[in-house]
């Protein structure tokens, strides 16, 4: 948070409700990355999908999908202690 905060990407500010905690919101500039990020997304997928008909493409971006899926879930789940052996 710390580097995005210096970047201009972010901001804090004390939470009405809880002064040990602060809210992060998005700047301006954040807002406008996003839709460079979503524009050049967009080109990487008709790139790579290029050539294929709309049902390959579609299975294509579903699988893609799929895969963005399983590698995000376990990093939102607080790691599980493991067993000794």
């Amino acid at each position: 948070m710390r580097r995005l905060e210096q970047a201009g990407f972010v901001r804090r500010r004390p939470s009405p409700t809880d002064k040990r905690a602060s809210l992060i919101e998005p700047t301006a500039a954040s807002h406008a990355l996003r839709r460079e990020v979503e524009q050049v997304w967009s080109q990487l997928e008709d790139i790579s999908t290029a050539g294929l008909c709309e049902g390959e493409r579609a299975d294509a971006l579903a699988a893609l999908e799929r895969l963005e899926q399983n590698l995000v879930q376990p990093a939102a789940q607080p790691e599980e202690p493991r067993a000794e052996r």
